[in-house]
């Protein structure tokens, strides 16, 4: 039956050129964005997965810039330790001259003063964004090495050492051996915490990178598959305008009835 009022063959046709222009614009944001699941709307799952994800991430690399800042830290106080331990080495040496008979003592002791001087201003010259290690008063410091999702951050404690004071008593060669011992002991300790905080550094860079790549397995668009399906809806939006206006222009012909 044809009817002037009811074209059933345009309102398919519609409906199916809707539905082309809607899978079309879904592609084309897509395309866009480079992502297949960018809203809630899109997959409420996988968006819910990966925004926990971007949260994590976003936190491990505020704990990346804490590493950072912790190496460094810690880097200045092993670095003027060590520097600090072989001025005490040639202190010790001094001191063995000065015990031989014959040398000029009060030379030598001219000659040491100054070198603990020079040790009591590397102690106070180790100083990184404020904090120091090895001055008199230096605190132990939390260094930030972690990020746990329900848990919170984790830290390590990296141990101040009063390298402005370690000479002052000594006055003899063995004195100076005890002294040096302690700052090998002292420089160890920070040797180990630079080792760990590289090690997390090391962790955390791997750590972001496998989240960046498992929130992009959730979420990402495979170009290759829209560009394909983008070239298959613009054909079938074509062909669907063709078909609507086909039906259309169907009710024309009832004119000719009534020529």
């Amino acid at each position: 039956m044809t009817s002037i009022l009811t074209n059933a063959s345009a309102m398919t046709a519609l409906q199916t050129l809707n539905t082309t222009n809607k899978n079309l614009a879904t592609t084309q944001d897509r395309i866009a964005t480079g992502q297949r699941v960018s809203t809630a709307a899109d997959n409420a799952a996988y968006w819910s997965i990966a925004t926990g994800m971007r949260t994590q991430n976003s936190a491990l690399s505020a704990v990346k810039d804490g590493l950072g800042l912790g190496a460094s830290i810690v880097d200045t106080a092993y670095t003027a330790l060590n520097e600090a331990i072989t001025k005490a080495q040639d202190i010790q040496a001094k001191y063995v001259a000065r015990e031989t008979p014959g040398t000029d003592a009060t030379i030598i002791d001219a000659d040491i003063a100054q070198s603990k001087a020079a040790v009591v201003d590397i102690a106070k010259g180790a100083t990184f964004q404020g904090v120091n290690l090895l001055a008199t008063g230096g605190t132990a410091q939390n260094i930030v090495t972690g990020y746990t999702s329900g848990t919170g951050v984790t830290t390590m404690a990296v141990s101040a050492y009063d390298l402005e004071a370690a000479l002052t008593g000594a006055t003899t060669s063995a004195a100076v051996g005890t002294a040096i011992d302690a700052m090998k002991a002292a420089a160890a300790a920070l040797g180990s915490a630079k080792t760990r905080i590289t090690t997390q550094q090391t962790f955390t860079d791997n750590l972001m990178d496998a989240i960046d790549r498992g929130v992009g397995q959730l979420v990402d668009a495979d170009m290759n598959k829209e560009s394909a399906r983008l070239s298959a809806l613009q054909v079938q939006q074509q062909l669907g305008v063709q078909a609507l206006s086909i039906a259309n222009s169907s009710n024309q012909s009832i004119l000719k009835l009534f020529q």
